[in-house]
Formats: structure tokens, C-alpha cells, sequence
């Protein structure tokens, strides 16, 4: 694994803890800023996913 594909798993575990967080205190706003995280981090690893296949 390259750095960008363990940043955007990790980005992405964050948005997902960030979302839960927000149901459990009824806070759309953090609901969002977590969902906009995991997209963020879907993103970067698939970015570190396509540089680790062309280098194979």
C-alpha cells in the first residue's frame, strides 16, 4: 500500500466515525461533513490504487 491509498482509508474511516457521530447527536451538519470526508477519502485511495497498478 502507498501512502495515498493508507490517507484516504484512513480519511474515509474518520468520515464514517464523523457521520455516526452526527446521527447519534442530531447534527446534519457533521452527517455532511462526514459523508463529504468519506467521499474525500474514497477518491484519494483510489488515487493510490490506479499509482500502485501502474507500477505493476
Amino acid at each position: 500500500m502507498n501512502k495515498d491509498q493508507v490517507k484516504g482509508k484512513s480519511k474515509e474511516i474518520a468520515g464514517k466515525v464523523q457521520e455516526e457521530t452526527g446521527k447519534l447527536v442530531g447534527s446534519k451538519n457533521q452527517q455532511i461533513k462526514g459523508l463529504s470526508k468519506q467521499i474525500s477519502g474514497k477518491a484519494e485511495k483510489n488515487y493510490g490504487d490506479v499509482k500502485d497498478a501502474l507500477k505493476k
